[in-house]
């Protein structure tokens, strides 16, 4: 691939990204993690609501609700549970340096 390529395709693909931001197209695909067990997830973390919570910058009504099985994590929440699931350390680090 050329550079000139290389750039012709980047600046349509940030034109299809403002477009599918603007709502005025959809994206040609999207990714939307399968549903994950926050219990699971804490437990495995050693870690009460209240301390999962704060870690990693929930509010306790929430984990609580998610684990109840009251409420469902929205998709990027899921995606950051997924994150914490394979890699705690990696997020307590990028969550420290902010």
């Amino acid at each position: 691939m050329t550079l000139a390529t290389f750039g012709r395709e980047l600046i349509e693909s940030a034109r299809e990204a403002l477009a599918i931001a603007k709502g005025e197209a959809k994206p040609a695909r999207a990714f939307v993690p399968a549903d994950v067990n926050v219990r699971a997830i804490r437990k495995r973390l050693g870690l009460s609501q209240v301390a999962f919570a704060a870690r990693f910058g929930f509010s306790a009504g929430a984990v609580r609700d998610w684990e109840q099985s009251r409420k469902t994590p929205d998709p990027s929440t899921r995606v950051l549970l997924k994150v914490i699931e394979r890699e705690p350390d990696a997020v307590v680090r990028a969550l420290s340096a902010a």
